[in-house]
Order: C-alpha cells, then structure tokens, then sequence
C-alpha cells in the first residue's frame, strides 16, 4: 500500500481533494494544460530565485517565491507551497544570507510535484 506502482504517488505530494476539485471545475483537459504550464514555469522560478539571490534582488526574489506559492496551491502541492511560503515571508533575511542552500529543499520538492502532477495527469 501507498507505493508509486498503487497510483496513490500524489497522496503525500499533492492534496487529491483540491487537484480532483479543480478537474471537476476546470475540466480534465484544462487542467492538463495548466499542469503543462506548471512544469514548464516551475523550474524557472526555481531559477529566478537563485539568481535573485546571488543578485541580492529581494524583490525578484519575493515575486518569484510568491509565483511559486500561489502556482503550487492551484494543484494542492501544499508542502511546496509552504515552503515557497516561508521564502516569501523571510525574503529580506534570505537574500541578505545569501546561501543558495536555502532553496534546496524547494527544489527536491519541485522535482517530487512535478513527477506526481505528471503521473496524475497521465492516468
């Protein structure tokens, strides 16, 4: 139970309840379209936020984090959305640090979103 093959993947990722909501609204297709969109643009806010903070640009660096937020709650990524979160609200300590190693945890949890919104929308 609960292993990748069993089709729950999502289930500790992403929230199924607000995922299977906005299909229910927005259509499968729909959604599919966006989820795309996601996996596109996610990695680039990845990116954003790691050149704002090698910039020491606190303002890209919010709006990138606030992207990543907001992006992620539309498909129920909730524990990248709260990370993005924290991001957003300890911006100007962030930045001022500087350690890129801040956004590593972003990033492993980017790469598991992506892979169960993948696996999600291919079922």
């Amino acid at each position: 139970m609960g292993n990748d093959m069993d089709g729950n993947k999502g289930n500790d990722v992403i929230d199924l309840a607000t995922f299977r909501a906005l299909q229910d609204s927005a259509g499968a297709d729909f959604v599919t379209e966006l989820v795309d969109a996601y996996l596109d643009e996610a990695p680039r806010m990845l990116e954003t936020l790691r050149s704002s903070l090698a910039a020491r640009d606190q303002d890209a660096f919010r709006r990138a984090a606030h992207s990543l937020k907001s992006n992620s709650m539309t498909f129920g990524a909730t524990a990248l959305a709260a990370i993005a979160r924290n991001l957003e609200l300890t911006t100007r300590e962030v930045v001022a640090q500087g350690d890129a190693r801040v956004l590593d945890a972003a990033a492993g949890e980017q790469q598991r979103v992506a892979a169960a919104l993948q696996e999600l929308t291919n079922a």
